[in-house]
């Protein structure tokens, strides 16, 4: 048997041929970094929103417990009291009221 022995064909690329995959390769990495950017600066702009609705909810609970300690406040014979001497004028038949003269 004789071997037979296939002569490789040396094709080389064509240069337009190098040059279209250089360039479709340089636009895939442009628009890569290109989305990268945007979506850094659509993160940081998410990032600042999460921290001011934060701040937000923080004063929500701050004003949440206050109104729920006035509340509880308002509730005690101490709050009653002190509408009635305030609001009212009223004072105990045992107090003496001092006014200042105007």
């Amino acid at each position: 048997m004789a071997k037979r022995r296939r002569k490789r064909s040396s094709r080389r690329q064509s240069p337009a041929m190098s040059m279209l995959i250089v360039m479709t390769v340089l636009l895939v990495c442009i628009a890569a970094v290109s989305k990268t950017m945007s979506l850094k600066k659509e993160d940081r702009a998410l990032a600042e929103n999460e921290y001011i609705l934060e701040q937000r909810l923080a004063e929500a609970e701050a004003e949440r417990d206050r109104l729920a300690a006035e509340e509880e406040y308002m509730q005690t014979p101490q709050y009653i009291e002190d509408v009635a001497k305030n609001r009212l004028g009223l004072v105990y038949p045992d107090e003496i009221v001092i006014k200042p003269s105007e």
